[in-house]
């Protein structure tokens, strides 16, 4: 990183978050805290559970979410199972996203919240994905997304690898949260769309719907400052609104949601 972008990224740092380990399970606690006490951070969340919970197939079987612990989904989705790869207070279940402990097609649906991006196997979880969910059942996530925007932010500041240029869907080997690949979702679900439909055809993408240009980035995540006020969420809204035509070229996050098929 140019020392210009490390100067300002250190200027910018959530205080809380400075100089800890990401794989650390008291991390994602502290995250979880984070979000809660961000106000328009927290607005985001609640806007993308929302999203969540309507994409999600209606039914009685059980939902899945991957990633839980930083999160609180099971505040607008009662029943959820929750599920992480590190042990924290707030998951009922750890577990690995390639070898989950789920019977076969007894799931309603799959969902994360910035999780797809850190998966080191992809394509192993599709699989297992589409075992353990019901024919007609969904995948549904929100996920970085690649635009032009968005590659000067993801390549320039974020603390996540970002190599849209990578031939496989893997991410480095490393720790379950320091190890990602921003521009995974994208590459996936877009630059190699034939490839998929080819190697997975239990699946059908049914939507994917480009987001937010702006709020994530004003709002600061987990490790950064907040540089808008609460108040001002509103009028962040009515701007992003206005870009809606230029999303392919602005968009910095993706609702993504795929239909689990009939077997053949």
């Amino acid at each position: 990183m140019r020392p210009a972008l490390s100067f300002l990224r250190s200027r910018l740092a959530e205080p809380r978050t400075r100089g800890l380990d990401l794989d650390d399970p008291r991390t994602t606690e502290l995250r979880r805290s984070i979000i809660q006490d961000k106000p328009f951070l927290r607005r985001i969340y609640a806007e993308w559970y929302s999203a969540i919970l309507a994409a999600v197939p209606p039914g009685r079987d059980r939902v899945l979410e991957l990633g839980s612990g930083g999160g609180f989904l099971e505040q607008y989705m009662p029943g959820l199972i929750r599920s992480d790869l590190l042990p924290t207070p707030n998951v009922d279940l750890v577990a690995d996203g390639t070898r989950l402990p789920i019977r076969d097609a007894s799931l309603r649906a799959i969902v994360m919240t910035n999780v797809f991006h850190h998966l080191a196997e992809p394509e192993a979880f599709l699989t297992e994905a589409a075992r353990c969910i019901r024919p007609a059942g969904g995948l549904v996530m929100i996920e970085p997304w690649l635009s032009t925007w968005s590659r000067l932010v993801y390549s320039r500041l974020h603390h996540e690898p970002c190599d849209p240029e990578a031939e496989e869907w893997m991410v480095k080997p490393g720790g379950a949260l320091s190890a990602a690949n921003s521009a995974l979702p994208w590459m996936v679900f877009e630059r190699d769309l034939p490839r998929f439909r080819r190697n997975f055809p239990l699946w059908r993408v049914r939507r994917i719907e480009k987001l937010m240009p702006m709020r994530y980035l004003v709002a600061g995540g987990v490790s950064l400052r907040t540089l808008a006020p609460a108040p001002s969420y509103a009028l962040w809204v009515a701007a992003e609104r206005l870009l809606r035509p230029w999303m392919d070229h602005l968009a910095m996050f993706a609702l993504i949601v795929l239909e689990r098929t009939a077997d053949e």
